[in-house]
């Protein structure tokens, strides 16, 4: 790592620039990690847009979010990354609405361990994690691409370390494991990530693109897990079990947050949690796993995503 560009201790919500003037979209804002983030950048002056499976709920975070920062302009959009349908949807309402955006956080993310399809037929947490975010991204980019600043921030995991591509059974229709599929899905991330800042750079957009893991936090990512991961959740939160180790969601948030404004952040990084298997600590530029940085992976997955989903990108 070089020391001499992260030097302080601490990346803190008190780093945020003022984001006066800027349109942010966080898809799964309505919960979690995203809604942290979103408010995080409402009060600091951001155009904020929801963009969210269930619209009541959406609807309730708009109002949770404007009562923290009165004054912010926050919206949701419905968008369920398990559909490509809806995807095109949300990215023509959104391309209606705004001729320029700022940032997008691809934040939205599922955990099962059970084998789901997607509505297009893909296993349920590659597409939803990755490639309705692929599919999103690319319609969006036009919207990104020309603007002096813009980033695209996609939220990985420590996960993607135990995972693994392969192009034979993609979709996990021999023989499914659901937390290897997970990682799957977040190692699909980080390949993307990577490869968009190549294209991204080589093309001479102005939009860099980032990565970021959370780090252990008690979400609601886990609603499609196990019994024994639910109940270890509530667990979690009612006697403060584990709080020690896990941390809070607005610290969960730090690392996506630093992807998107941080003026030091370039593209291509990766930024999480530093502390013992990346579980907590504030964010900092880190190395993800060496099948992330594959290249001949990242082209041939990027190839695939373009005939799975209908999306190309045109850099």
């Amino acid at each position: 790592m070089d020391q001499g560009r992260d030097s302080r201790a601490r990346w803190t919500e008190a780093d945020i620039p003022s984001q006066a003037g800027r349109v942010a979209v966080i898809t799964g804002g309505n919960t979690g990690i995203g809604l942290e983030t979103a408010r995080a950048l409402a009060e600091r002056g951001a155009t904020v847009v929801l963009a969210c499976r269930d619209l009541e709920r959406a609807g309730a975070a708009v109002a949770q979010i404007e009562a923290r920062a009165p004054g912010a302009t926050v919206r949701a959009v419905r968008l369920d990354l398990g559909a490509l349908a809806s995807v095109r949807e949300a990215a023509g309402e959104l391309r209606a609405a705004y001729d320029r955006i700022d940032l997008l956080i691809n934040n939205a993310g599922v955990l099962s361990f059970k084998r789901e399809v997607t509505a297009d037929g893909f296993e349920l947490q590659l597409g939803v994690n990755h490639l309705g975010h692929f599919a999103l991204t690319g319609l969006l980019l036009d919207r990104l691409r020309d603007v002096p600043g813009s980033r695209i921030v996609t939220v990985a995991s420590m996960a993607h370390q135990q995972g693994a591509i392969d192009f034979d059974d993609l979709q996990w229709e021999r023989s499914f494991r659901g937390f290897p599929a997970y990682g799957r899905s977040k190692l699909a991330n980080l390949l993307f990530t990577y490869e968009l800042q190549r294209r991204l750079a080589a093309a001479g957009a102005k939009t860099l693109a980032l990565a970021a893991h959370p780090g252990g936090s008690n979400t609601s990512i886990a609603r499609n897990g196990p019994g024994w991961m639910r109940a270890l959740g509530k667990i979690t939160k009612r006697f403060d079990v584990l709080q020690s180790v896990l941390q809070s969601v607005p610290m969960a948030a730090l690392a996506s947050l630093r992807c998107a404004v941080d003026p030091g952040a370039r593209g291509g990084e990766y930024y999480g949690p530093p502390g013992r298997f990346g579980i907590s600590g504030f964010p900092e530029r880190l190395e993800s796993s060496a099948r992330s940085h594959d290249e001949v992976t990242q082209r041939r997955l990027w190839e695939e995503s373009e005939r799975l989903t209908g999306v190309t990108y045109g850099l």
